[in-house]
């Protein structure tokens, strides 16, 4: 019987993707009344690009975990769900196969998903008492994804 992977999950917002480039392709007049809450603009996560390297390691890290998407969405933004969603297949694959077909998990309770790793750029939403171990994306130990790879490849 081959051995059981760890189970590793990845955030989506400033983890996989880039959210500061989604609010840099927003038009003036689409921020109006949204000005402290740029996660509710309508569409703004179908306009966010991959941070660098986190495609290919997603990819690399997805042969040696058992790996899932974990994302929060806004609540008071039903497009962001569908366009997360979205997301997801257009830069990591539709088929079935793919190396996030049906991997995604939207929750605001991150805490509830049981697993080894989750990689998330913040504490909030469950992470904070994640029963595995949160790899802070963006900090100092974990600045890139090669940093993220670096360490976890060894522990799978």
């Amino acid at each position: 019987m081959p051995e059981k992977k760890k189970i590793l999950y990845v955030d989506l917002d400033n983890t996989l993707v880039n959210f500061q480039s989604g609010i840099d392709r927003l038009h003036p007049p689409e921020i109006v009344g949204f000005e402290k809450d740029l996660d509710e603009v309508p569409r703004i996560f179908s306009l966010m690009k991959p941070i660098d390297g986190a495609l290919e390691a997603y990819k690399l890290l997805a042969e040696h975990f058992d790996t899932y998407i974990l994302s929060t969405a806004p609540w008071k933004n039903a497009q962001a769900w569908h366009d997360k969603v979205k997301w997801v297949q257009w830069h990591l694959g539709y088929e079935s196969g793919s190396v996030a077909y049906k991997r995604l998990i939207l929750s605001h309770h991150k805490n509830l998903n049981r697993g080894d790793f989750l990689v998330d750029d913040r504490r909030a939403n469950g992470a904070e008492t994640f029963e595995g171990e949160l790899i802070p994306f963006g900090t100092e130990k974990f600045t890139t994804w090669d940093d993220v790879t670096n360490y976890l490849l060894p522990l799978a």
